[in-house]
């Protein structure tokens, strides 16, 4: 089984699912502010889903100062979590923390 990193400003602690590493990135990294609409979202995953959900391509590029290589390694990183992670059992956790 491959271990599961956070990517979020050098974290890099190791997972053993795509689930714990999203719980992790929610929990314990600072939240991020949209640059494009000025939403606060949990940094990692959700905030990339937030800006390829709510946003355009264009207007990410924009904001962001980034290229299509940029668009493309959030894309995949978005596709493999959505492919691999039980977003279900993400929401669960995070709801059972905040009760």
């Amino acid at each position: 089984m491959n271990a599961w990193n956070c990517g979020i400003d050098g974290c890099g602690r190791e997972f053993d699912g795509p689930e714990e590493v999203i719980v992790h990135q929610t929990t314990e990294h600072q939240r991020h502010e949209c640059a494009v609409c000025g939403t606060i979202v949990p940094e990692g995953y959700f905030a990339i889903r937030h800006a390829f959900d709510e946003h355009t391509r264009s207007e990410y590029v924009r904001a962001y100062d980034a290229d299509s290589s940029d668009v493309r390694a959030r894309e995949a990183v978005k596709e493999e979590i959505e492919e691999s992670a039980d977003l279900q059992s993400v929401v669960k956790q995070l709801n059972a923390r905040s009760e």
